[in-house]
């Protein structure tokens, strides 16, 4: 199944090296075969939003049939650095964006790790502060990252102008900026309608490529309003994209900026729609507070089910993670999202088509990155493949027990390896390549 040509036939398919070499309805024949009779053959599978990017991750990727894991979001800085620690090191193919966040934390020293605790977050940016990020940003597109990481709620003291000048920087790179925006909820000021206004009115005024992370953990009960803004912005000529997990909550740093202020209005949920990664109990205003100036991650359960099958069910919403499992610990998202979409939104929930859920994970991100040798089953690409059984494919991770491999993905190949064969993970091999960016 190649969702970029619409091919849903039976077919031989022969590799050589990295590369697909051929597609055929006669026998083949080869140094290792798979016998795929009654499964499915697709593309692998693209994830713009995955912050787990280790060899744990990469892992939980593979056995859910993800061949090339990206870090669009919140980036990193320095980049060329960050590649250079990974090639030939890792299970399957990886890439990140030059990101905004962890350039502004280095500038303005931010105690902070994944995300700004401190100056970044709390702290306006002085003039000479904002273009020495400024710089690192462009130093990070010159390295050749995929684009601009961008994660403005967690920078809530960052300007509207100084969003404006890091994307126009993007713009006249032509780089993709991938945002997480200002605000979520439908309290106004601060709403997500204002949110996505914001990005919207950006990208006409830059010309900038805009790409919204995770519309629904952002809009929640306003997804199909976010979902009809951008589809208009869409028509109007602007290039504007959005992704979404299968999920009904969402997971981040519980001593971030996302909770200061009001937010239990804002996210329209409270202490008890929290739940704390370490230990799974749900929150009280006395943990809460405790485990705030602890610092880690918690679960927010606030995507009502109706949002999460609106995104999936719609044909140009892609399918991202936002996954990471951290020792065994995290979001379900980080294992199973793509199992998920496959098993229960396309076969059992007949949202949408099988051939559309594949879309969604495939052609749809490689797209979005101008990746012509990814995301399809044609000769000449790259031999990034995931076989699955259509019948059995399903998530295993749950909130409670995040780190469960997917089931129903036999075999998965990365650039012609087989890193998942037999449903298992094939050992001491390392094939996959850093993903950069070809528009420079």
């Amino acid at each position: 199944m190649d969702p970029e040509s619409g091919l849903d036939a039976i077919r031989n398919i022969g590799i050589q090296g990295h590369t697909i070499a051929d597609i055929s309805q006669r026998p083949m024949q080869g140094r290792t075969t798979i016998d795929a009779k009654g499964l499915v053959v697709a593309p692998g599978f693209i994830d713009l939003h995955s912050h787990g990017q280790d060899d744990e991750n990469y892992r939980y990727k593979a056995r859910d049939g993800v061949t090339t894991a990206l870090e669009l979001e919140v980036g990193v800085s320095p980049v060329a650095g960050w590649y250079a620690t990974r090639e030939g090191k890792a299970l399957i193919n990886f890439g990140a964006t030059v990101g905004h966040i962890p350039a502004r934390m280095f500038v303005m020293h931010d105690t902070g790790g994944l995300l700004p605790h401190d100056e970044a977050a709390h702290r306006k940016a002085t003039a000479e502060e904002k273009h020495a990020t400024e710089d690192l940003i462009r130093k990070g597109l010159d390295e050749k990252a995929l684009g601009l990481g961008l994660g403005i709620a967690y920078v809530p003291t960052a300007t509207h102008p100084e969003i404006l000048d890091v994307i126009q920087i993007a713009a006249y790179r032509k780089a993709t900026v991938f945002v997480h925006m200002r605000s979520p909820g439908a309290i106004e000021p601060g709403s997500v309608t204002e949110s996505l206004q914001e990005m919207i009115a950006d990208a006409a005024i830059t010309g900038a490529s805009i790409h919204v992370v995770h519309i629904t953990s952002m809009a929640n009960a306003q997804t199909g309003l976010m979902l009809e803004m951008i589809a208009g912005a869409r028509k109007r000529g602007l290039d504007i994209t959005t992704e979404a997990y299968p999920y009904t909550a969402g997971e981040t740093r519980l001593d971030s900026a996302i909770f200061d202020g009001n937010w239990q209005e804002q996210l329209g949920i409270t202490y008890k729609d929290l739940q704390w990664v370490v230990t799974g109990e749900r929150l009280t205003a006395q943990t809460f507070a405790k485990y705030r100036k602890d610092g880690g991650f918690v679960i927010l359960h606030s995507i009502p089910e109706e949002a999460a099958r609106q995104a999936m069910a719609n044909p140009d919403v892609i399918v991202a993670s936002d996954g990471m499992i951290f020792n065994g610990t995290g979001h379900p998202r980080g294992a199973g999202t793509y199992a998920r979409v496959l098993g229960h939104y396309a076969r059992d929930e007949k949202a949408l088509t099988l051939m559309s859920a594949l879309r969604k994970m495939t052609i749809l991100p490689a797209n979005r990155l101008n990746l012509a040798l990814k995301g399809r089953i044609e000769i000449g690409a790259d031999a990034d493949i995931t076989v699955f059984d259509p019948a059995r494919v399903i998530d295993k991770a749950t909130f409670e027990k995040p780190n469960q491999y997917s089931e129903g993905i036999p075999f998965v190949l990365v650039n012609g390896v087989l890193v998942v064969r037999d449903g298992k993970i094939v050992e001491g091999v390392n094939p996959g390549a850093g993903i950069k960016s070809n528009s420079r």
